[in-house]
This record gives C-alpha cells, sequence and structure tokens, in this order.
C-alpha cells in the first residue's frame, strides 16, 4: 500500500492542487447550506465570521511553512510592494476568477447545454452579487442606504472594474449610467468572430440585485445588453434611480 511519504515530489505536488481544491469546496458546500437553512443575508454574516476567525489562522501557517517572517499574515506580506504591483496583482486574481466562472460555464454548457449552463449562471450571480457588495460595503464603510453615491463607489471596487473598461455617467442628482466600454469577454467572442454572448438575463440579476443591496429604494433599467445591439462606445448599460 502507498503511502505519502513513498511518493517523489513530483507525485506530491499534484495533491496540494487537490488540497486547495477541497478547500474551496467544503466552504462553498458550508455557505450553501447555510444558505439552504439561513437564507442569503445570515449565511454571508456567518461567512464574515467563520472567514475573520479562520483565515489569519490558515494563512499564518502557510506563511510560515514557506519560511516567511514569524507573525507575517497576508495583510502584512505585501506591506513592502508599491501601489503598481498591489493593482497588478489584485488585477491578476480578478481575472483568475472571471476564468474560473468561464470554466464552470463551459463545463456545464458541454456537459448538458447552453440554457442549463445559464440558469445556474444566473443562479450563482443573484447571491454571488449580494456577496460582492456587501463585502465592498464593509472594506470602504459605505453607509446603509447611502443611495446612488454609494452606488457608484461601490461599482468602481467590484472585481470587474479591474478588468474591464467602465463609466457612471450623472444625469442630474437622481439619476446614474453605468457603462461597460470594454467587456473582456464580449471582446476576446469579438476576436474569435463569435457571436455576442446573451448575457443579458444574468446582468439583470447581477446589477439589480448589487445596487438593491447597496441601497433597496435604488431601482435598475437595462439600457441595453447582449443580445441587444449596442452602440460602439458600450457593450451594456444600465440606469439606476432611487424609487
Amino acid at each position: 500500500m502507498k503511502k505519502l511519504a513513498d511518493l517523489s515530489p513530483q507525485e506530491i505536488a499534484p495533491l496540494l492542487e487537490d488540497a486547495y481544491r477541497n478547500i474551496a469546496s467544503h466552504s462553498g458546500l458550508w455557505f450553501g447550506n447555510a444558505c439552504d437553512e439561513f437564507g442569503l443575508e445570515e449565511a454571508i454574516r456567518l461567512d464574515q465570521l467563520a472567514w475573520k476567525a479562520g483565515f489569519p489562522i490558515r494563512s499564518g501557517r502557510v506563511l510560515a511553512t514557506l519560511g516567511l517572517k514569524e507573525g507575517k499574515s497576508v495583510s502584512t506580506l505585501f506591506s513592502d510592494w508599491s501601489k503598481e504591483q498591489l493593482i497588478a496583482m489584485l488585477e491578476d486574481l480578478a481575472k483568475n476568477w472571471l476564468a474560473a466562472d468561464g470554466a464552470w460555464f463551459q463545463a456545464v454548457e458541454s456537459s448538458h447545454s447552453m440554457a442549463l449552463a445559464k440558469k445556474l449562471n444566473d443562479a450563482a450571480w443573484s447571491k454571488f452579487t449580494v456577496i460582492e457588495a456587501k463585502r465592498i460595503m464593509e472594506r470602504l464603510q459605505l453607509p446603509q442606504d447611502g443611495g446612488l453615491l454609494a452606488l457608484g463607489q461601490a461599482l468602481e471596487f467590484r472585481l470587474y472594474a479591474r478588468i474591464n473598461k467602465q463609466e457612471t455617467l450623472w444625469q442630474g442628482k437622481d439619476k446614474l449610467v453605468f457603462r461597460m466600454n470594454d467587456c473582456r469577454v464580449q471582446s476576446a467572442r469579438e476576436r474569435k468572430g463569435m457571436a455576442a454572448y446573451p448575457c443579458k438575463s444574468a446582468g439583470i440579476v447581477e446589477y439589480s440585485y448589487f445596487a438593491r443591496t447597496i441601497d433597496p429604494r435604488i431601482q435598475t433599467r437595462c439600457i441595453g445588453c447582449p443580445p441587444d445591439p449596442h452602440p460602439p462606445e458600450y457593450y451594456c448599460a444600465w440606469e439606476f434611480q432611487l424609487g
């Protein structure tokens, strides 16, 4: 019977990949079960408690194994990095997030159908966009019910803002228009000669839930999103107003 000590370094290395996947999967199952049992709001609160309690321990253990300074944490590991290096790392992480999302979509689409992939994608966005909004609000200490000013600020700190080109346009004090000027996914499809991905159903969920999390009074209207035709200056556009 083969034991871990019998393996070569080349055989052990893939086990690290599996361990990382198992941590992500197990945490995801806990979150999903908490959503089913308590609802999304409470699941997000419990996730925050679990993260704050567990992440410093987990990250500290890995850093110690790597032989880095004792007492160093992930938050202080990059303390001597420049602003440019930190932004570049954040952009890489955002690209990895989008790649993981796309890989899941393609796995379901190729194994089942585009319709089922879109269904699962829309369902994922209905939760993720709320999670992302709440984490941004916490990090930036945005006020509850902060209106369109808070929404405009939060949109600047989404993962998408690191990998896509976007703009917010004020139309008076009571209306905010958001445009995705360049979309990494759609522009890549264009370069390959592919039709635009019909992301409108997911976008309606994504932007309306995000805005409503920032302030429940905000109403969202889709100006245009694929498969809708779009002008050269943007791929999709959304209008936000206080109800």
